[in-house]
């Protein structure tokens, strides 16, 4: 068959074979590697790789709780809880040992043949005591006796040895206006000017009455099997917890509470030395829920106190004597002890000697069903007196009670305050803290604090005239140097001693100053 004529072809040149063509979407790659190539030696590649990394790298949650803060939480919650267990267990152990102390020093008793046998008294009227219980409780006490028939009877028979116990409590209403907050502080609203109106359209918040149920729910139980009972200063701990809104539509939760200490914490990088009694307690808890990437190769201090109580706890579980039961609570102990040292290694926590923050209880902290829930992180406002101190939320506490402080701001408030003597006995400390305004953990900048703080408190109308925001001072800078003396006018370096140099102010100390060692555990 004879090939069909092109007009188009020139004759001599040879055709093309079908197929052979490079297609042009391949000339355009070529193109644009050509031109990616040049790219790559701009500016430009680390600026879009800069942008990806801030678009797709984690970011702060306002509301929720990350993984690690849960665990944190679970952790402190946990020691908490062994740590009253071991109190209960410790406490049988003494007073098992002063019985039998006591029991080995009295005298044994000599028998009397000639005496006659003593008769049972006569059932007399009903014996009551009324007595104040360390608790605080007034307890009254009425003891009926009277006569039956055969002990092997009565052992059987219900009401001969019954008990009827009936525990009165009186739950309190929550304060809802400015009047019934100043009955604590009468300068509340000098403080805050913009409160009162706030208040108007302000809410009692759910954990209010959660907080109560809680109580509740622990007196109950621990009547029911006739344990120690809540306090009653800790039953009646807080006046309130509001829901406030600014007119911008900032969340603000305000607590009227008293204030409890907390002495936890530490940090390597910034306070490398603690006390042997700090170290070596098995009490002090080195950890706060709020905590950040290490910064240097300084170990955190208390990491050799529990290497040893590690070592120490392998120890007694290769011992052939020692117990099954208590091998099961030391692997448990060793675990969570190895747990704790591993995170200390890898990073940092506020140190309440030191750092202002204050607790708030666990089930409250970063509620997603709550937009007024705070979060760890989240800025706060402590107001007692004339005082406004600045602080974040640093630590979750027990989910039964509320007002709690680091130590920091427990001595600003009172110089007599420890981890057992409270600064302040009496519902007068408000707590206003601002959900959803939590930062990237980091080391405390003080003065970064407060400036967010003074932001957050202007959207409710600010701090009124002739009050301020603290501005805490870091406890934890080096000295400044000593100004070494200079010579007399007229007077000169002796020859060959060479010209004193003056050390800069900001040559870092070697080692900070040493805690002021709080002693271990807190209230």
């Amino acid at each position: 068959m004879s090939e069909r004529q092109d007009p188009k072809h020139i004759s001599g040149v040879k055709r093309r074979q079908a197929g052979k063509t490079a297609p042009r979407w391949a000339l355009m790659l070529v193109v644009l590697g050509l031109v990616a190539a040049g790219f790559l030696f701009t500016p430009v590649p680390g600026k879009i790789k800069r942008g990806l990394r801030e678009v797709f790298a984690p970011k702060v949650s306002a509301t929720g709780k990350s993984q690690q803060e849960i665990e944190d939480l679970l952790r402190r919650e946990g020691d908490r809880i062994r740590a009253e267990k071991d109190a209960e267990a410790q406490k049988e152990i003494d007073d098992l040992r002063r019985e039998l102390e006591s029991a080995r020093k009295t005298p044994p008793r000599q028998d009397n043949p000639t005496q006659t046998p003593a008769t049972p008294d006569e059932p007399s009227g009903p014996e009551t005591d009324v007595r104040k219980l360390t608790s605080g409780i007034p307890f009254k006490v009425e003891v009926k006796l009277d006569h039956g028939t055969l002990a092997s009877k009565e052992r059987v028979t219900p009401d001969s040895y019954a008990a009827f116990y009936t525990l009165n409590v009186r739950l309190p209403a929550p304060a809802k206006t400015l009047a019934e907050l100043q009955t604590s502080n009468p300068k509340l609203g000098a403080i805050l000017p913009g409160l009162g109106e706030i208040l108007t359209k302000g809410e009692v918040s759910k954990w209010y009455y959660t907080l109560y149920d809680n109580k509740t729910t622990r007196i109950k139980k621990d009547a029911t099997a006739l344990n120690e009972l809540l306090t009653k200063h800790n039953l009646f701990d807080c006046e309130t917890i509001l829901n406030l809104k600014s007119a911008s539509g900032r969340r603000a939760m305000l607590m009227q509470a008293d204030m409890d200490v907390v002495s936890d914490g530490s940090d390597g990088d910034r306070l490398p030395k603690m006390p042997d009694e700090i170290v070596n307690s098995p009490n002090y808890q080195p950890f706060t829920s709020y905590g950040w990437s290490k910064k240097t190769q300084t170990p955190n201090p208390i990491v050799a106190g529990w290497e040893r109580r590690v070592a120490a706890g392998e120890k007694e579980l290769a011992d052939r004597g020692t117990t099954a039961e208590r091998k099961t609570w030391l692997r448990s102990r060793i675990a969570m002890l190895k747990r704790g040292i591993t995170d200390m290694k890898g990073r940092s926590f506020l140190i309440a000697e030191y750092d202002p923050f204050i607790v708030i209880p666990i089930n409250i902290l970063g509620n997603s069903s709550d937009p007024f829930a705070p979060n760890i992180g989240d800025y706060a406002l402590v107001i007692h007196g004339e005082k406004v101190l600045p602080a974040i939320v640093g630590d979750g506490g027990p989910n039964f009670k509320v007002g709690e402080a680091s130590l920091r701001i427990a001595k600003e408030l009172s110089s007599r305050a420890t981890p057992y003597n409270r600064p302040v006995s009496d519902l007068k400390v408000t707590y206003l803290v601002f959900p959803g305004t939590r930062d990237p953990n980091a080391p405390p900048d003080y003065g970064a604090w407060r400036t967010k703080c003074e932001t957050l408190v202007g959207e409710f109308g600010g701090i009124g005239e002739g009050y301020k925001i603290l501005e805490w001072k870091n406890l934890l800078e080096p000295p400044a140097p000593p100004v070494p003396p200079q010579p007399a006018p007229g007077q000169s370096t002796p020859a060959g001693q060479p010209v004193p140099q003056l050390p800069t102010p900001t040559t870092p100390q070697s080692v900070p100053p040493e805690i002021n060692a709080p002693k271990p555990g807190g209230n």
